[in-house]
């Protein structure tokens, strides 16, 4: 399991000073177990975007975002919905806005952070992982995480030496900022790399102590084989 909780509003209103109309996703799986992306968390949101002064042009869940073909056939009758959004807001994990970004030719924003659990959770069958680094930037980078699909998890940009589109210090890897940056093109977003994101708080790559003595760790932390 994931665990994930809402960004700030502050935070979240401004990745949307440019967006009036939003198209809201959540995910049935690990977010809504974390309170953040069952069908009641995006209702609550849409009064939140609302109050706001956002249009909300429609909102559903899948059960689960980090599959791909789930969400691609549930937003199928959905796309006069999803298109007339500015962005998709997404209520999941870093890999459910990932997914979500890939299968959706819109521009993804995620609503949440991913907690870290121990840093071994954000793994899946698909391309897209999660470090669980606790402030999710994936506003920024087009729905790629740069930490993840980095070698260098660099936050700020490619450090020059990919080659043929490849990762030096990986070569069998395309380059995550590469690919960010066409990401970015596609959608007409390049002004984001124009924003700079300030080293992470690495602390928040650890897990919480309030978790550390809950049930909730003690069984994930016992499934992992830790115990």
């Amino acid at each position: 399991m994931l665990l994930s909780e809402f960004k700030p509003m502050e935070e979240i209103l401004d990745f949307l000073k440019n967006d009036n109309k939003v198209f809201l996703l959540g995910c049935k799986g690990c977010a809504e177990s974390s309170g953040t992306g069952g069908m009641a968390d995006v209702k609550e949101m849409k009064v939140k975007l609302e109050a706001e002064g956002k249009e909300v042009t429609g909102f559903t869940t899948v059960d689960f975002l980090c599959q791909k073909t789930l969400i691609k056939s549930r937003l199928a009758p959905l796309t006069d919905q999803v298109m007339a959004a500015d962005s998709v807001l997404v209520a999941s994990c870093g890999i459910g806005v990932q997914a979500s970004a890939s299968s959706i030719n819109k521009y993804c924003r995620p609503l949440c952070n991913t907690i870290s659990l121990g840093d071994q959770r954000g793994k899946w069958v698909s391309f897209e992982r999660c470090r669980e680094c606790g402030d999710c930037v994936l506003d920024y980078t087009g729905g790629i995480c740069p930490i993840t699909k980095c070698s260098k998890s660099l936050l700020n940009g490619a450090c020059g030496g990919a080659s043929k589109g490849k990762c030096e210090v990986t070569p069998e890897m395309d380059c995550g900022w590469e690919l960010i940056y066409k990401r970015l093109k596609e959608l007409n977003q390049l002004d984001k790399l124009k924003v700079y994101i300030p080293p992470k708080d690495y602390a928040k790559f650890h897990v919480p102590s309030k978790l550390i003595n809950s049930t909730l760790y003690d069984i994930e932390f016992t499934e992992e084989g830790g115990a």
